[in-house]
């Protein structure tokens, strides 16, 4: 036989049911933040690999650009996220004939928010095009004598 006692055991208490509310409250909050940190951190790779593709496009624009003087002049940029991306290029001759040394930076024109970025990369280019004739044959000159040199040891 059943006693009233035995009855009562079979439900949860009021304890027992607040007790593993709390636990499921507390599983479901740390849950959400862990979600929430993940999906932040999608947003900032994609972020980043973005301004990688921009800088590889301005970098390939560059280094396609046949005109020094438009190189030398810098500029904008539109890029697909609706922002500017201003740069500029420092050219400096190097000791080998028609080799330059080009100093590109670019930066976005928005200063603020999450997707600004600046950059800058130090590239070296052949560029025949870019060089005065007559500099030219100079270095191509002081290179011979330097092999002639060192042949002779």
């Amino acid at each position: 036989m059943m006693t009233r006692r035995s009855k009562l055991r079979r439900a949860f208490t009021l304890v027992e049911v607040l007790i593993s509310l709390a636990i499921f409250a507390l599983a479901a909050v740390v849950l959400s933040a862990a979600y929430l940190n993940i999906i932040s951190s999608y947003s900032a790779m994609g972020g980043r690999q973005q301004a990688e593709e921009d800088w590889n496009w301005l970098r390939l624009s560059v280094l396609l650009e046949p005109d020094r003087k438009k190189v030398e002049a810098g500029g904008r940029l539109a890029l697909t996220n609706g922002q500017q991306l201003v740069w500029t290029a420092k050219i400096e001759p190097t000791d080998v004939a028609d080799l330059f040394r080009v100093n590109l930076r670019g930066e976005t024109a928005q200063t603020t928010g999450p997707e600004a970025w600046q950059r800058s990369q130090m590239v070296q280019l052949l560029r025949p095009t870019w060089s005065d004739p007559a500099e030219r044959e100079k270095l191509r000159d002081i290179t011979r004598q330097r092999l002639l040199k060192q042949r002779s040891k």
